[in-house]
């Protein structure tokens, strides 16, 4: 799970392993936990956005079966550098085929952007061409958004393993990290 400091990434994860509203502070390196949603296993990655270890990232990109990007959605002075990160994030090659949740957080906040405008300011359509990708709003306080776009992520890691070519090697099955 990426995205900008201050996007919600912390209390998102917290939310979905306890059901339950936490206060974080800063990331300044990466919270783990496996959370179970609908009968799907997920080990979640939660890595801090501070501009400074972003660079760092690209060491949480192997093995990567999906990416949900977090966006605070009331904040429209940094959608640019939002979309800079993400470009960043997709040119990686480890990340070229990754199937993408952007989550527009902070719904509850009065004026923030729909998912439908947050996705035309990122210029998704044009910069996620070749993956599969969704956008849902959510709120992470309350949890509003979050299973269902869990539920979503694991349809398109699933649809993404389908369609990979077999290499008539048998492997055993793996949790899905994130």
């Amino acid at each position: 799970m990426l995205g900008l400091d201050s996007a919600g990434k912390t209390t998102m994860l917290y939310r979905l392993k306890t059901d339950q509203h936490m206060l974080s502070v800063p990331t300044l390196g990466f919270n783990v936990e496996k959370i179970v949603s609908e009968g799907n296993s997920f080990v979640i990655w939660d890595v801090g956005g501070q501009k400074k270890i972003r660079s760092l990232w690209t060491y949480y990109y192997e093995n990567c079966q999906g990416l949900i990007y977090v966006v605070d959605s009331s904040d429209r002075v940094r959608l640019n550098e939002n979309r800079c990160e993400l470009i960043n994030i997709l040119k990686h090659p480890q990340m070229k085929t990754v199937p993408i949740v952007i989550l527009a957080n902070k719904q509850d906040i009065p004026g923030s952007m729909s998912s439908s405008v947050l996705s035309d300011h990122l210029c998704l359509r044009e910069i996620l061409q070749g993956h599969s990708w969704f956008v849902q709003g959510c709120c992470a306080v309350n949890g509003d958004g979050l299973v269902g776009a869990i539920a979503v992520l694991s349809g398109l890691i699933k649809q993404n393993q389908n369609t990979k070519p077999n290499t008539g090697k048998s492997k055993k099955k793996s949790k899905q990290k994130t």
